[in-house]
C-alpha cells in the first residue's frame, strides 16, 4: 500500500521565461487555480495525506503562504529544497528521510490529469507492494517524451525521446514505486546532461520484471 507521495515542483521554467523569473511555474494559474492544486489533487484522489514538496530555492514561503502544512485540506505537507536540477530520480535521494521505509508515488508538479475513471485506475495502483507502476498515454509525438514499448501487455522497452518511432504510449509524470526506488536512484550515475534519470530506475524494475502500467484511455486526458 502506498500512503506517501512526493510533488517534484522545482526546475528552472525556462520555457515560461520571463513570468517565472519571480514566481514558479507551479504556482502560475490554470484556469480558477494555482497549477500545484493539480497534481496535489491526484494525490488526494489516491487517498494520499503525506505529501513532500520539493521546491526550488527561494520559493518555499511562496508555497507555503499558498498551501501550508495542508492541514486545511486533510492531509499533512511537508518541504525540501532542491537547490539545483539534477534530474527526476533526485527527488528519491531528497526525499529519503520522508519516505523511510514506505513506498512511494511521485508525480510532476506541472502534470493536469483528468479523466471519468482516473480514481479507479488510481486506487488500483495503490494495491501494488512490490514494484513500479506507470501511467501511458497515446501521444502524436513521442518523439517528445519517454516511451514505453508493449508487447503482449508487458513493458518491453523504455525509451527516452526516441529518434526513431517505437511506440505511442508516452510515460506520463506519474509514478508508483516501491521502497526499493531510494537505493535505486543512489546508485545511478548521472546522464549525458548531467542528470539522474528517471528512465534509468524504470528500466531497472523492468529488467528485475517488477514494472507494469496502466493505460489513460481515450476518455482521460493528460498534459505536461
Amino acid at each position: 500500500m502506498i500512503n506517501k507521495g512526493i510533488i517534484l515542483a522545482g526546475g528552472s521554467g525556462t520555457r515560461l521565461s520571463p513570468l517565472t523569473k519571480a514566481v514558479n511555474k507551479q504556482l502560475l494559474p490554470i484556469y480558477d487555480k494555482p497549477l500545484i492544486f493539480y497534481p496535489l489533487s491526484i494525490l488526494m484522489l489516491a487517498n494520499i495525506k503525506n505529501i513532500l514538496m520539493i521546491v526550488n530555492p527561494g520559493q518555499i514561503e511562496n508555497f507555503k503562504s499558498l498551501l501550508g502544512d495542508g492541514k486545511r485540506f486533510g492531509i499533512k505537507i511537508q518541504y525540501k529544497i532542491q537547490k539545483k536540477p539534477k534530474g527526476l530520480a533526485d527527488a528519491f535521494i531528497l526525499g529519503k528521510s520522508f519516505i523511510k521505509r514506505d513506498n512511494v508515488a511521485l508525480i510532476l508538479g506541472d502534470n493536469f490529469f483528468y479523466g471519468q475513471s482516473l480514481t479507479d485506475k488510481l486506487e488500483k495502483s495503490l494495491t501494488h507492494n512490490k514494484g513500479a507502476r506507470i501511467f501511458l498515454k497515446n501521444v502524436k509525438k513521442p518523439e517528445n517524451f519517454g516511451v514505453a514499448k508493449i508487447v503482449n501487455k508487458k513493458i518491453k522497452k523504455i525509451v527516452e525521446k526516441p529518434r526513431k518511432f517505437i511506440s505511442d504510449y508516452a510515460i506520463t509524470g506519474l509514478y508508483f514505486f516501491d521502497n526499493e526506488v531510494v537505493n535505486y536512484a543512489k546508485k545511478l550515475k548521472p546522464s549525458k546532461r548531467g542528470e539522474i534519470e528517471i528512465t534509468d530506475i524504470l528500466n531497472i524494475y523492468k529488467n528485475n520484471e517488477n514494472l507494469s502500467y496502466e493505460h489513460i484511455g481515450r476518455g482521460a486526458i493528460w498534459s505536461d
